[in-house]
């Protein structure tokens, strides 16, 4: 189980946190008694990267994904939104579990991956890094605990093959991390930021025609290799947008703007501003994954 500490998060994790030279005991295989057990009791958080596996895994588009498997969620009101797996409609059941195991195992997410474990990232008032540490799930209708098998958390990491979805979500995580840590000090986020989120981290399809539109062509340099790559691997392009966010909803430099375009976009929106009279310059359509990606450059 993989959660950062500004996921909500329910299940009984030990307070104590431990590293990653920490035993475990535990082993969950076909014929234990509590087969299935957790996968019809879920609550699982979903990162960008898991999105990507598990879309490409079924063949769908990063807007059909979201609309049949996915359930959005605040981290905190007027916040960036979480991903949610959907559950069945009758019970909290994943919808991949048969009565063999997971129908899509090589690609589950990275929750379903840690579990028994908890990946806690956290970030120090003051502080600019982040710090990652682990606390054990130990859930009553759990028999794993029972068996003999022990190996370490980092054991237990490698054979899960956690590495590439934690490197891979570290990004993701550090985003949420500055959000509340900010605070007040960056304001409320706008709705346009807020629909740039969801729309860079788990819609990708639209992210990519983002992208590729006219306005962020104009105000942003790219070179053509790198847009080669965005327009082909999807993992490049959630990396990229990681660093997009971090520049359009905090301010650092991250990607090369064009200068006479950027001053003049920002004086065409104050120009906007005044005209609005109290109304916001920017449209308030709310973002769907259903229609065509919103110009927001």
């Amino acid at each position: 189980m993989s959660e950062s500490n500004d996921i909500p998060y329910t299940s009984p994790v030990m307070p104590n946190q431990v590293g990653p030279e920490h035993p475990i005991q535990f082993e969950c295989k076909p014929g234990i008694g509590c087969w299935n057990a957790c996968c019809n009791q879920i609550d699982i958080t979903l990162t960008p990267y898991d999105v990507i596996r598990m879309r490409q895994r079924l063949g769908l588009s990063s807007r059909d994904f979201l609309l049949k498997y996915a359930v959005p969620f605040e981290f905190a009101k007027d916040s960036i939104a979480g991903l949610k797996f959907r559950t069945a409609d009758d019970a909290p059941r994943c919808l991949f579990v048969s009565d063999a195991g997971c129908t899509i195992y090589t690609d589950r997410p990275t929750a379903c991956r840690y579990y028994p474990v908890a990946l806690l990232s956290m970030r120090k008032q003051g502080e600019n890094f982040d710090t990652q540490h682990y606390a054990i799930v130990n859930e009553a209708h759990c028999l794993g605990h029972n068996e003999p098998k022990t190996q370490t958390i980092a054991e237990y990491r490698a054979d899960q093959g956690v590495e590439d979805y934690d490197t891979l979500a570290r990004g993701y995580h550090q985003l949420i991390l500055k959000m509340r840590s900010a605070g007040p000090s960056i304001g409320k986020p706008s709705k346009r930021s807020l629909q740039l989120f969801f729309m860079a981290c788990y819609d990708h399809d639209a992210f990519r025609a983002f992208i590729n539109g006219e306005g962020f062509q104009r105000l942003y340099v790219v070179a053509p290799e790198e847009m080669d790559k965005l327009n082909t691997d999807d993992v490049e392009l959630m990396l990229f947008g990681f660093r997009f966010l971090k520049q359009v909803m905090f301010g650092e430099n991250t990607i090369a703007m064009r200068e006479e375009e950027r001053q003049a976009w920002v004086e065409r929106k104050v120009a906007e501003q005044r005209l609005s009279e109290g109304k916001e310059a920017f449209s308030e359509e709310d973002y769907d994954p259903g229609v065509e990606p919103i110009e927001m450059i």
